[in-house]
């Protein structure tokens, strides 16, 4: 790789941007493309691919081999709420490679007791994402009921185009945090990113069983996401 890849690679990187490397194996030149933006027309395809997955892997494009390369940044999920649904995620989450954080200004329920060996914030969420934004590869669950808390971090995400927002809630509950969003200045288009209710239909009744549709549901966004724009693609 050339001294201007690599260090546009790292640029990519700083800023959390997924970005894949395609090297010519014949004469040994790298081009670097960067989630969200367009590359050659003939290696969308192969890039979509590997960035979805995250495994690199030989191509053919133009009569020429390449070799694509992908760095990926290390997807997080940001919890909103440290209730009994955050208790079951936390636990999966590091299962399924995921860094996990949960934030929730009630220390009441924010307490390590609760939460023993995941990073735990007690705080105001607008406090927090000031000195830590969200981007591309984080995941935003919402779920505290209370939109006092919830609703910044939800505007917040859909701003900051997380790869998934979700806020727990039933029907009734989320119209009323769409109006609210409006009110904030959002979007129809934006809002309709928010998963709610949160998680896969698979008929979860437990806090443990919402956790797991949730997951799944996060994982499906991150696995299909749209590449060259960065959001995720239509459901």
């Amino acid at each position: 790789m050339d001294l201007a890849t690599l260090q546009a690679l790292n640029a990519a990187r700083t800023i959390r941007r997924a970005a894949a490397v395609f090297t010519d194996l014949e004469t040994d030149q790298s081009v670097l493309c960067v989630e969200g933006e367009r590359c050659a027309d003939e290696w969308i395809d192969a890039m979509t691919a590997a960035l979805r997955s995250g495994k690199p892997g030989m191509i053919m494009a133009g009569g020429r081999s390449l070799f694509l390369n992908v760095y990926l940044p290390p997807p997080r999920i940001l919890v909103v709420g440290a209730v009994h649904i955050s208790q079951a995620l936390a636990r999966m989450a590091a299962v399924a490679g995921f860094d996990l954080t949960i934030l929730d200004p009630r220390t009441a329920f924010a307490t390590a007791e609760r939460f023993s060996g995941v990073e735990l914030i007690a705080d105001w969420p607008e406090d927090v994402l000031k000195a830590r934004p969200l981007d591309r590869f984080t995941a935003l669950v919402a779920v505290t009921h209370d939109p006092k808390i919830d609703d910044e971090p939800i505007r917040a995400a859909l701003a900051a185009g997380c790869f998934y927002v979700g806020a727990l809630g039933s029907r009734k509950t989320h119209a009323s945090r769409v109006e609210r969003l409006r009110r904030l200045g959002l979007s129809d288009e934006a809002i309709a990113r928010v998963r709610a209710p949160i998680g896969l239909d698979i008929g979860a009744t437990s806090p443990a069983e919402i956790a797991v549709a949730i997951l799944a549901e996060i994982i499906e966004a991150l696995r299909r996401r749209d590449i060259l724009s960065g959001s995720e693609e239509p459901r």
